[in-house]
């Protein structure tokens, strides 16, 4: 292998670059395709899951909780914990700063009612309450406002990083290098 002079061997690095860290890596390049794919429409209606929940008969195939007259309850489909709620607008509306006053007031009191629920059902020690505004920031549904209400319980993190010593990573790391490699000022 030619190797060009400002190049560092793979055995001038070893002690360097392969430093432990206590975690094992779980590479899983194959979550490229979910990090660099289409992000869901914009467009209410059938393709919003949090418009067409609300639209089926029966609130239990829907998974929702409780429905309001602005704002609704649902059970998160891919939960961090049991009993994962997100509150949600009917309105098909992207960011917190576009409710209305009167769904402001109803989307807090929902989530109040939520925490109120959880309290009575399972007790949970604590809660994670937020949104993610925006694909960049997280939102899985970036299109529809929602927010999470998570019950907590001590021990209860992720297991892969607490218990596993796992990191999951959706591309390899050389292949993460190389196009950092050829992204650099100045590369040919």
């Amino acid at each position: 292998m030619d190797q060009r002079p400002d190049q560092t061997s793979a055995e001038d690095v070893d002690g360097f670059a392969r430093v432990e860290d206590g975690f094992e890596r779980l590479w899983t390049p194959h979550r490229m395709a979910y990090v660099k794919g289409e992000r869901p429409s914009a467009d209410a209606g059938d393709g919003c899951p949090f418009c067409a929940g609300p639209t089926r008969a029966d609130d239990a195939e829907a998974l929702i909780v409780h429905r309001g007259e602005l704002c609704f309850a649902v059970m998160n489909l891919f939960p961090y914990n049991p009993g994962h709620l997100l509150i949600c607008p009917y309105r098909h509306v992207p960011m917190y700063v576009d409710l209305t006053d009167e769904e402001t007031a109803e989307f807090t009191a929902l989530t109040k009612a939520a925490i109120a629920s959880l309290e009575k059902a399972s007790r949970p020690m604590g809660y994670n309450i937020g949104m993610n505004q925006g694909a960049v920031a997280g939102a899985g549904v970036a299109a529809h406002l929602h927010q999470h209400v998570v019950p907590r319980w001590g021990g209860d993190a992720n297991f892969l990083p607490i218990v596993g010593q796992t990191k999951a990573l959706p591309m390899l790391l050389e292949d993460t290098r190389q196009q950092l490699v050829e992204a650099w000022p100045g590369y040919n």
